[in-house]
């Protein structure tokens, strides 16, 4: 068995929040011994786990804990999950920006990290000076990188500015040039964050089809962390998810995409909050989201051929007659299909009066396919603020048949919603009219 590119065991990496330091010379001198024997730090807190959305009652807070995995040389595994998982702080500790607070991890390899715009680069030196720069930190020669010079001024497409300090470098010209020199620098491995969404499409699926090739052709290992699902899809045959922290799940990238569109969702299509527990924003409180099928049920099958409906229950502490209320609806692929908000409603604005309230869409018949869907809601104010967003509920929808024709997913062509539409059919018996 070939030995893998990266390999990472128990890794748990602890901050303490607010001030660095334990606030005694004595406590971090018995930190660092500790550290030095191998034992855990005597001053972290048990039970303190990564939730962003909850108030800590502790000073420390493990931002991962108990990781664990592989990946195999050549290999391309994708990072999921979401804001707050935990998936830049391994990052980190993979590239050595810091260290572990426990475990160990083995890297067989040079490794080029792509964590934030303009990673590596000195903003009072060129591009030029900035791509030697990165090629000597990586360790290669003067001459290594003169071979690699050309192809990467030409991948970034900033060969007219290549001479100018890189602190008039728009984001996009950063990241062009960073991922160039990432890319095209002899690495064995590439971490790349999602920093490559400050490029524009194009340049995006330039560096998708460019981690490919690493692979394929050079026999790298790539790593590759995204919000975008569409592109962890494309570019990655294994994933692995993170949640608070931990790996909740790894293996084949579509059934893991399907579990973190659902991570934190419910399959009886109902999440509510009690009073004290609401998420709560700047006056609005949050108690419910409810798919129900036309009955009312909230439980059972959802059919195509029947119109489904969202209620969301909150409650306003002030008037807030421009708070828009709406929701954001994603299939599987973590694909948005559609999303709509409540400023159609007739009168919203005067109903947009302390107390509690309740927002209702119809999702019409025949228009979702058979698979699983999420719900996210958001609470916002345009233009201005958004106040409460991220929860979601997830829900699953029966495509039968279409108007009693067969099924309504019989076509060979793939489609994210299929609506009902108006058709017409005649016969002419003579030449077409002009």
């Amino acid at each position: 068995m070939s030995t893998p590119a990266l390999r990472v065991e128990n890794v748990s990496k602890m901050y303490r929040l607010g001030e660095v330091g334990t606030g005694s010379l004595s406590h971090d001198l018995n930190r660092a011994w500790a550290r030095l024997r191998g034992r855990p730090d005597p001053y972290a807190r048990v039970g303190a786990v990564n939730d962003r959305t909850s108030e800590g009652t502790r000073d420390f807070v493990w931002a991962l804990r108990d990781i664990n995995f592989e990946v195999g040389q050549g290999e391309i595994v994708g990072i999921v999950g979401r804001n707050g998982a935990g998936k830049s702080t391994l990052l980190k500790l993979l590239s050595r920006v810091t260290a572990p607070t426990e475990g160990n991890i083995y890297i067989n390899g040079r490794i080029a990290s792509l964590l934030e715009v303009g990673t590596g680069f000195h903003p009072e030196l060129t591009g030029r000076e900035n791509i030697f720069l990165n090629g000597a930190i990586l360790g290669m020669s003067k001459q290594e990188i003169r071979a690699r010079f050309d192809e990467i001024v030409e991948f970034s497409g900033c060969a007219k500015y290549i001479d100018t300090p890189v602190k008039r470098y728009s984001s996009g010209m950063h990241v062009r040039l960073a991922f160039a020199v990432a890319a095209h620098l002899e690495t064995d491995i590439l971490i790349v964050d999602e920093v490559l969404a400050v490029g524009d499409a194009e340049f995006q699926q330039k560096c998708l089809g460019k981690m490919k090739d690493l692979s394929t052709k050079r026999h790298r290992t790539v790593l590759f962390v995204s919000h975008n699902m569409a592109a962890v899809r494309q570019l990655c045959p294994r994933s692995i998810l993170m949640n608070q922290g931990t790996v909740v799940n790894s293996g084949e990238t579509n059934a893991i995409i399907e579990q973190y569109m659902t991570l934190g969702s419910t399959n009886a299509r109902t999440v509510t909050w009690a009073k004290e527990d609401a998420p709560t924003a700047d006056g609005v409180s949050l108690f419910g989201i409810l798919i129900k099928n036309q009955l009312g049920n909230t439980s059972g099958t959802l059919s195509s051929a029947e119109d489904v409906f969202l209620q969301i229950r909150y409650q306003l502490q002030v008037p807030m007659p421009e708070l828009r209320v709406g929701i954001s609806v994603y299939n599987s692929d973590g694909i948005a299909i559609f999303l709509s908000s409540d400023f159609a409603a007739d009168g919203f604005e005067n109903k947009r009066q302390p107390g509690i309230l309740t927002s209702t869409v119809k999702l019409p018949r025949n228009l979702l396919l058979n698979g699983r869907y999420v719900a996210e809601v958001r609470f916002e104010i345009p233009r201005t603020r958004e106040l409460i967003t991220g929860q979601s509920c997830a829900f699953e929808i029966d495509s039968l048949d279409h108007d009693g024709w067969g099924p309504r997913n019989s076509f060979s062509v793939a489609a994210a919603v299929h609506p009902l539409l108006e058709w017409r059919v005649r016969h002419d018996t003579g030449p077409e009219e002009h």
